[in-house]
C-alpha cells in the first residue's frame, strides 16, 4: 500500500470525530481514556489515514479494546449496518476473477488491503456484536479460513433475531447489503 497522508485540517476534523464517537459509546471502551487514544493516534499518525478511509467509506470506526502488550488501539468498523460503500463486492480477488458475468466492482480482501486494515473474522465479529447490535438488515463478510476458501466458499455473519448468525456463501456472490467490517490497530 503506497503511504498516503492527511492535510493537517483533516487530521484536525477526525480527530474530532473520533473523540465524539468515542465519548458518545463508553460502553465499548470502558478504562480506555481518549487522551491517551489520542495521544497514541497522533505519535502513529501513518494509522489515521487508514482510519479516514473508514470514515469515509462509512465504517464509522470506534476504540474497541486495547492490548496491554503491544500498548496498541483496536479500532473496528461500528456502523450499525454492513459499511455503505463497501457492499455489492464478492469475497476476493480470485473469487472476482473466476466470476464470467455479472462481475461486481471489486472484492473484500482488496478493499481491505488498498485501505491499511484487515478485514474481521468470526471471533472478532461475535466481540464486536457483544457491544452492540450490528448488521440487522445487512451481513458482512469474514476473514474465512483457509480450508474454507480452498473449497470455494466464503463466511459472513449478521445478526437476527437476537442472535448472531454465521453462514457460507460462494466466495464469487455478492449482494447490495453484504459488505464487510475491518480493524485496525494504533
Amino acid at each position: 500500500m503506497a503511504k498516503h497522508k492527511l492535510t493537517a485540517e483533516e487530521r484536525e476534523q477526525l480527530l474530532k470525530t473520533l473523540k465524539a464517537r468515542f465519548e458518545k459509546n463508553k460502553a465499548r471502551h470502558k478504562s480506555i481514556d481518549w487522551a491517551d487514544v489520542e495521544a497514541r493516534l497522533k505519535e502513529k499518525s501513518d494509522k489515521l489515514w487508514s482510519l479516514s478511509i473508514m470514515e469515509e467509506t462509512g465504517g464509522e470506526p470506534d476504540v474497541v479494546g486495547y492490548d496491554k502488550k503491544t500498548g496498541e488501539y483496536l479500532f473496528y468498523d461500528c456502523s450499525p449496518e454492513s459499511p455503505k460503500d463497501r457492499r455489492s463486492i464478492c469475497y476476493d480477488n480470485d473469487a472476482l476473477e473466476a466470476r464470467k458475468q455479472n462481475k461486481p466492482a471489486d472484492s473484500a480482501m482488496e478493499m481491505a488491503k488498498s485501505m491499511g486494515i484487515e478485514m474481521l473474522n468470526e471471533e472478532q465479529y461475535r466481540e464486536l456484536q457483544m457491544l452492540g447490535n450490528f448488521d440487522t438488515k445487512t451481513s458482512s463478510w469474514l476473514k474465512t479460513p483457509d480450508n474454507i476458501r480452498k473449497l470455494g466458499g466464503a463466511i459472513f455473519g449478521d445478526y437476527r433475531y437476537g442472535q448472531v448468525f454465521i453462514y457460507h456463501n460462494g466466495a464469487d456472490s455478492y449482494y447490495a447489503a453484504r459488505g464487510f467490517r475491518g480493524s485496525v490497530s494504533v
